[in-house]
C-alpha cells in the first residue's frame, strides 16, 4: 500500500453522492490530480475490528461537470462569471483486488491513490503469478502480463481474438504472443522444443517472420525493451505454400518471397491410405446433404483397395492413378458399375444422391488437384514438417474448399501425433484465423470435430489453439467457451452487442467499436476486469518491403563455381 506521504496528498476521495459497492465506487478527483481511463487506484478501509482491507481496482469511467448549474445553458452564464459553479470531476473505479477477502465497499472520504510499483503489480494479481508473459503495455507504458499457466495447460488453455478484419490486428497480436512465448524466457528449457503452427490465410504477410522489420523505429523498439524483450525475428521459421497449378515441379506459388519455402502437397497414396476424402466434404452444404453416406463408403473403399506403386501413385483394381483426375474417373466408373455401386456407394442409395456426391466431388477437382499428386518424383520432400520452431503454413491462394481440406488435413497430423506421444510437453501452438469457416456454429463437419477436440482435450494433450475470428457469434460455442484468454480488438457495433462479449464491462464494449490498431481488450481468469493493452509494432517483417535480412538464410553465393576445381 501507498505510504502515509502519498495518502496525505491523495489523488482523489471516495464520494458519497453515488452508492459505493463492492464492485465499483465513484472517486472524486483531487484538483491538483486526474485520473484517466484505465488508471490502476487503491484505497484502504479499516474494520471494526481493527483490520484494515486493501481495495484495488481499474478506472473504467471518468466524467466532468459543473455544481450549482440546473440548465445546459448556464455554462455560458458560468463561463461569463455571472453564474458561480464548480467544476466537478470524477472516476469511476471497478475494484479488482480485495486483500484480505472481506468484501465491503469503501466508505466516503477514503483518500483513493494510483498504484504504482508493488501496489499496482498486487491490484493486478501480478504478484501472485509464478510465471509471467509480457502481453503488451499499458496506458502508462507499463506492462502487462498474461499467467502462463492459462495458457501452458496447468489452469487453463487457449486464446481466443475477436475484431474487424483489417483493423483489429488480430494476427499480429498473435504472432507477438508467439514471439513473447519464445524469447522472454517465460518457458525456460521448454522454448527450444515449444513449436507453433501458424495458417497464413490472408496475403503473404506471414512469409517473412524470419527477417528484422526495418520499419522498426528506436521508439517502437524501447517498447520491447520495456516488456523485457529483445526486438527481432523469430530465429526459427519454416515456410510451406501449395505448389503452382499444372507445375510439373511443384514449384512454391509464392509472389513475395522466393528463398527458404517450400511446396506441400498429399500423394495419392496418402490420400487413400489416411482417409482424407471427407475434407473436401466440410462445409455446412455437405453437413445438410444426404451423399454424406456416399463419402465414407468410397473413403472406405479407397483405404481398403488402393495398393502403392511407387512416388505416392496407386493402383485400384488394377488401374495406375498417379492425378487427382485420374482417381475422380476411377471412383465415378465404380459408382456408375452395376455390379460394384453397392459396394461403393452403400446399400439402398439412391442414383440421385450418387449423382450429387459426383457433382461435387467433380467440383473440388480443380481447386484440389494440385494439392493431391502421385505425379513427382520423392513427394517426402514436400511434406509439412516441423523441424523449425515455427512453421507457417501458406493458404492465401487457395479457394476456402481447399482451405478446409488443407486445414483440416494438418491438424489431424497434429493432433494425432500429440495422442500418440501421450505427454503434454512440448507445447505445441496452432493459430488460424478465420474460425467462423473452419467451426461455424451451426452444422457439422471432420474440422469442426478436430477442433472441438483440440479445445475440450488440446489442454491436456499439450496443444493450444490461439484462435481469430471477425465474430464471435458465429463461432461454435465451445470453442470460444473453453478459452481461457479473451482478447478483442476493434469491433464492428452489432457484433460488440452479442453476448458473446458479456466479460467487457458497458464501457470497454463501447471503447471497443473506435479502438485503434495495435490496440487489444485482454481477459484472463485471475482478473476479474478486463485491461486494456498495447503492444509494440511488429519487430519481424509483415511485408516484402520490411524485410531486412534473414540471418539464418541460406543465400546464393556471389560466384556460384567458388570452390571447385579449376
Amino acid at each position: 500500500m501507498a505510504g502515509d506521504e502519498e495518502v496525505s496528498v491523495p489523488d482523489g476521495r471516495v464520494i458519497g453522492t453515488d452508492d459505493a459497492t463492492p464492485l465499483e465506487f465513484w472517486v472524486g478527483v483531487a484538483p491538483q490530480s486526474y485520473l484517466q481511463l484505465d488508471d490502476v487506484v487503491t484505497c484502504e478501509r479499516s474494520l471494526p475490528d481493527g483490520r484494515s482491507v486493501r481495495i484495488s481496482g481499474v478506472v473504467g469511467q471518468v466524467r466532468a461537470r459543473h455544481e450549482g448549474a440546473r440548465f445546459d445553458s448556464d455554462v455560458f452564464l458560468i463561463a461569463d462569471g455571472v453564474l458561480p459553479a464548480e467544476v466537478s470531476e470524477a472516476a469511476m473505479v471497478q475494484a479488482t483486488r480485495f486483500e484480505p477477502e472481506v468484501f465491503v465497499p469503501p466508505l466516503p472520504g477514503t483518500p483513493v491513490v494510483k498504484a504504482t510499483g508493488e501496489a499496482r503489480d498486487h491490484a493486478l494479481f501480478f504478484d501472485g503469478m509464478q510465471r509471467l508473459l509480457p502481453a503488451g503495455l499499458s496506458r502508462d507504458d507499463e506492462p502487462v502480463y498474461l499467467n502462463l499457466e492459462f495458457l501452458d495447460g496447468s489452469r487453463g488453455a487457449h486464446v481466443n481474438i475477436s475484431g474487424v478484419s483489417g483493423v483489429a490486428t488480430k494476427t499480429t497480436y498473435a504472432t507477438f504472443l508467439l514471439y513473447s512465448l519464445f524469447t522472454s524466457g517465460v518457458l525456460g528449457a521448454e522454448a527450444v522444443n515449444t513449436k507453433a503452427l501458424v495458417f497464413n490465410v490472408k496475403g503473404e504477410d506471414l512469409l517473412f517472420l524470419d527477417h528484422a522489420n526495418t520499419a522498426l523505429s528506436p521508439t517502437q523498439a524501447a517498447r520491447y525493451a520495456a516488456l523485457g524483450l529483445s526486438p527481432g525475428a523469430f530465429p526459427s521459421v519454416g515456410v510451406f505454400a501449395p505448389p503452382r497449378r499444372g507445375d510439373p515441379n511443384a514449384v512454391p506459388d509464392v509472389a513475395s518471397r522466393t528463398l527458404g519455402v517450400t511446396s506441400f502437397f498429399w500423394t495419392i497414396e496418402d490420400f487413400c491410405r489416411d482417409e482424407l476424402l471427407p475434407f473436401l466434404f466440410a462445409d455446412a452444404e455437405d453437413d445438410r446433404a444426404q451423399y454424406t453416406l456416399v463419402v465414407h463408403n468410397v473413403t472406405a473403399r479407397l483405404a481398403a483397395d488402393a495398393r502403392p506403386v511407387g512416388d505416392g501413385a496407386v493402383s485400384v483394381d488394377g488401374t495406375t492413378v498417379r492425378t487427382f483426375r485420374q482417381l475422380i474417373e476411377v471412383i465415378h466408373a465404380k459408382l456408375e458399375d452395376d455390379l460394384e455401386m453397392e459396394r461403393w456407394a452403400g446399400r439402398a442409395v439412391g442414383q440421385g444422391t450418387i449423382n450429387a456426391f459426383i457433382r461435387r466431388l467433380n467440383g473440388a477437382t480443380r481447386h484440389v488437384e494440385h494439392l493431391v499428386r502421385g505425379d513427382v518424383p520423392e513427394p517426402d520432400r514436400h511434406k509439412v514438417r516441423d523441424d523449425a520452431q515455427v512453421t507457417v503454413v501458406d493458404l492465401h491462394n487457395l479457394n476456402d474448399r481447399a482451405k478446409r481440406f488443407v486445414v483440416g488435413v494438418v491438424l489431424r497430423k497434429q493432433f494425432e501425433a500429440k495422442e500418440r506421444s501421450g505427454v503434454a510437453r512440448p507445447l505445441q501452438f496452432v493459430v488460424l484465423d478465420e474460425l467462423n469457416k473452419y467451426a461455424p456454429r451451426e452444422g457439422w463437419s471432420p474440422i469442426k470435430e478436430i477442433l472441438l477436440d483440440v479445445a475440450e482435450r488440446g489442454r491436456s494433450l499439450g496443444i493450444v489453439l490461439i484462435g481469430a475470428q471477425q465474430t464471435a457469434s458465429e463461432v461454435e460455442r465451445r470453442i470460444v467457451a473453453n478459452s481461457a484468454i479473451r482478447v478483442v480488438g476493434r469491433l464492428d457495433p452489432a457484433e460488440a452487442g452479442r453476448g458473446e462479449y458479456g466479460f467487457l464491462p458497458t464501457a470497454q464494449r463501447q471503447r471497443s467499436t473506435i479502438i485503434k490498431p495495435g490496440t487489444m481488450i485482454l481477459a484472463q481468469p485471475e482478473l476479474p476486469v478486463p485491461l486494456m493493452v498495447q503492444f509494440p509494432f511488429p519487430a519481424w517483417a509483415t511485408r516484402a518491403s520490411e524485410a531486412g535480412a534473414n540471418p539464418a538464410a541460406v543465400d546464393q553465393p556471389d560466384d556460384p563455381f567458388a570452390g571447385m576445381p579449376s
